[in-house]
């Protein structure tokens, strides 16, 4: 163990530096980001053969492929011969990647195929002996992983208790699959553990959205008033990942009592709906139009948000790139999928009242701290209150910072494990 580092976190603070030391920063790229499971796509992002996405581990590019077999696989973005990129293109279907450079070719699970000019590799090139890097690749209700490390733990062990959130994530489809609509992408100066906590807190969420708050319907802005409700609670779920609940009825979305009456503003989607649709799908499709009733935290680096994931991607240790990416039925009514649309972008984007004022908060929690980066930062709240459930989590009110020791507990043993 390295006294030093291990000595950064406490059950109830972590140091001030965890945000500004440029060699922590390196460590966690190398013992974090490149030894444990990154997620990197969800399945409706690469349905098809042929079907390629650009994605990041940690500060490593890679392309995550649907190949002929209707394998998935995740591939260094790094040419054998001379290191250059072989692909650029956010997403996109073909047969293979070609090096723009001196144009030798790759298939789509990372064969080396082809290299042009071959005289002057005789006995000194095999192809089969230098296919693009493959990493480890592992998949759970259509979110996909990956890990550099060949001795990584079992994907699900992994994910552990935050299976069972997943599962429930899932469910907001009412009996579609969920498919990815689009994103919204965006930096902002600090470090990814500041976006890090920040998803299952929801103590911030009445001060730093209050805009937001003001802007929407009385029943939505009603149904995320949490800070007095006592179903409102958080889980430490083991592994870093955490759980917030905020709308406790919208947990399960195969529970539902019949009681609850749905939002007014959603009244053109039932009369639309109900012309060729039965009356219980019609409700299940609409009672879960603001996604689940929580927030899971995937840690390192994704969150599953309601009705969104929410990547992040440290790019130094000052600077986070975020992506917002939009969800919605695959298969299901246009109308709903347009309106999910709608409500997704009234709080992110730069136009939404969400992300801008999220990013300004992040941002000046790095200014701040870089004030004194000695001074501790406090991850205190709701300890005295924590108990574990019946699964033995530890569990407290939403608006404590359960989640966030969770994060930082696993942030720990990964920094110090094995020196």
């Amino acid at each position: 163990m390295t006294p030093e580092i291990g000595s950064l976190v406490e059950p109830d603070r972590v140091a001030g530096s965890l945000y500004t030391d440029p060699a922590l920063f390196e460590r966690e790229m190398d013992r974090i980001f490149h030894r444990t499971w990154v997620w990197v796509a969800h399945e409706s992002e690469i349905p098809k053969a042929g079907d390629f996405k650009t994605a990041w581990v940690g500060r490593r590019p890679v392309i995550v492929t649907r190949d002929r077999r209707g394998g998935v696989n995740v591939l260094l973005n790094r040419c054998r011969h001379r290191g250059a990129s072989v692909c650029e293109t956010p997403k996109g279907n073909g047969n293979g990647f070609t090096c723009p450079y001196h144009a030798w070719s790759y298939s789509l699970d990372g064969a080396l195929r082809g290299i042009p000019y071959p005289e002057g590799y005789e006995d000194v090139v095999e192809k089969k002996d230098l296919p693009l890097q493959r990493l480890k690749a592992g998949s759970y209700a259509g979110m996909v992983f990956a890990s550099f490390s060949e001795d990584v733990e079992p994907l699900e062990d992994f994910l552990g208790g935050a299976r069972l959130w997943i599962d429930r994530f899932m469910k907001q489809g009412a009996g579609y699959p969920i498919k990815v609509q689009g994103e919204h992408r965006f930096r902002f100066q600090g470090n990814w553990k500041i976006q890090l906590e920040n998803t299952t807190d929801w103590y911030h969420f009445p001060i730093v959205h209050r805009s937001w708050m003001a802007s929407v319907d009385a029943e939505t802005a009603n149904m995320l008033s949490i800070m007095t409700d006592e179903n409102a609670i958080t889980h430490s779920l083991g592994n870093g990942h955490s759980v917030a609940i905020s709308v406790a009825d919208h947990v399960d979305f195969d529970e539902d009592d019949g009681t609850e009456k749905l939002q007014d503003r959603f009244g053109h989607l039932v009369e639309e709906l109900s012309k060729d649709m039965d009356p219980a799908k019609v409700r299940r499709i609409v009672r879960a139009m603001h996604g689940v009733g929580f927030n899971l935290n995937l840690f390192p680096n994704v969150a599953m948000s309601m009705s969104f994931f929410r990547v992040l991607r440290p790019v130094s240790v000052d600077e986070t790139e975020i992506r917002h990416v939009a969800l919605g039925l695959d298969g299901g009514p246009e109308i709903v999928n347009r309106e999910r649309l709608r409500i997704h972008e009234h709080f992110q984007g730069p136009f939404g009242f969400g992300s801008p004022d999220d990013a300004e908060a992040w941002n000046r929690v790095q200014r701040g701290v870089a004030g004194d980066a000695g001074m501790a930062i406090l991850v205190n709240r709701g300890l005295g209150r924590e108990k574990p459930n019946d699964l033995g989590q530890p569990t407290s009110h939403a608006t404590d910072e359960t989640g966030m020791r969770e994060a930082y507990a696993m942030w720990k043993r990964m920094m110090t494990d094995g020196n």
